[in-house]
């Protein structure tokens, strides 16, 4: 859905969290991925990410409370094509913002489709038709608070190329954390190694992670106790967040742990009274990896550029070193 008079369009995928509302305001064409559950074939967990329209975050969450084990899959090359051959065709610059690739095949699915348009209408570069792909290396809450900001860039007058190259910049101040029940999903997506999720199951710990410089997951602490956890993500916040940069912005995701995430806003709140606050219920995709009961935190941060460890930094963070 193409905004009429802007210097640019942007495409979105449905990782990103925002409502369908939200996008349909906004102008931005979603991709959506989809998620079955093929050992049960067709009494399993199968549907489109289509943020929610078709079930509610707590439907999709209680199922997988009761044993369903969905995988997801990305947007087909046909779905890409499609939709970067019309936005060529709509003769407007496009921006595509696209879900980690340290997460997915979906950036490199992007790509190689955006490579096969450029053969068949003999161009050398993507470029020469108004046509952008942008791995952010972000997923779920992050990815929701860098497109939100794009999208006032992109009103401010930015061109495609512009905002591609101010996305390409931008994500590395995104600051994320989020807490999950157990790593049992995540280990069975292959996000993290066995050992780890073994480790966190055995000690009956709440794992603490973020996505680091190459858009991969990474652990960086545990705590006892959703409390604490809750507790340690505002304190983070309090400690990274960058006000003058773009916005004084805590985005808030919940997996079907609004409770939490109520909570969660009140300590940041009680730290600065200042901060606004973007919430969104954790998406099926993100959801088939992490769980029900996900909490997360992102908000404009120092570059998370240049350092040894990004996990190292921000553990000790936490912990007010």
């Amino acid at each position: 859905m193409p905004t009429s008079g802007a210097a640019c369009n942007i495409i979105v995928d449905s990782c990103c969290e925002l409502s369908r509302g939200y996008c349909e305001r906004a102008g931005l064409r979603v991709l959506n991925f989809s998620y079955t559950e093929t050992v049960k074939g067709d009494d399993g967990l199968t549907g489109v990410d289509d943020m929610y329209e078709s079930t509610s975050a707590h439907d999709f969450y209680e199922a997988m409370r009761h044993g369903a084990q969905p995988m997801t899959s990305q947007p087909s090359q046909l779905a890409f094509e499609t939709a970067f051959n019309e936005a060529i065709d709509s003769g407007v610059p496009t921006v595509y913002l696209a879900f980690s690739s340290g997460l997915s095949g979906a950036y490199e699915g992007a790509c190689t489709a955006l490579a096969r348009i450029c053969r068949e209408r003999e161009v050398e570069s993507a470029a020469e038709l108004g046509m952008y792909v942008v791995d952010l290396k972000l997923g779920s809450t992050p990815q929701g608070l860098i497109i939100a900001e794009a999208v006032r860039q992109r009103d401010r007058g930015l061109t495609a190329a512009e905002l591609a190259a101010w996305a390409a910049e931008a994500r590395y101040y995104v600051q994320t954390m989020f807490m999950v029940d157990d790593l049992d999903a995540l280990h069975r997506g292959g996000r993290i190694p066995a050992g780890v999720a073994l480790v966190g199951g055995k000690l009956d710990v709440k794992p603490l992670l973020t996505f680091d410089t190459d858009g991969k997951l990474a652990v960086v602490g545990v705590v006892r106790g959703r409390k604490k956890g809750l507790r340690r993500m505002a304190e983070f916040y309090s400690k990274g967040r960058n006000a003058d940069l773009y916005s004084n912005v805590a985005a808030i995701g919940n997996a079907d742990a609004t409770g939490d995430a109520r909570r969660l806003r009140e300590l940041i709140a009680k730290q600065d009274d200042t901060t606004m606050f973007l919430e969104t219920n954790i998406g099926p995709t993100i959801g088939c990896h992490v769980g029900p009961g996900m909490v997360s935190v992102s908000f404009w941060g120092e570059d998370r550029r240049g350092q040894t460890s990004i996990s190292d930094r921000i553990a000790g963070m936490v912990k007010g070193k």
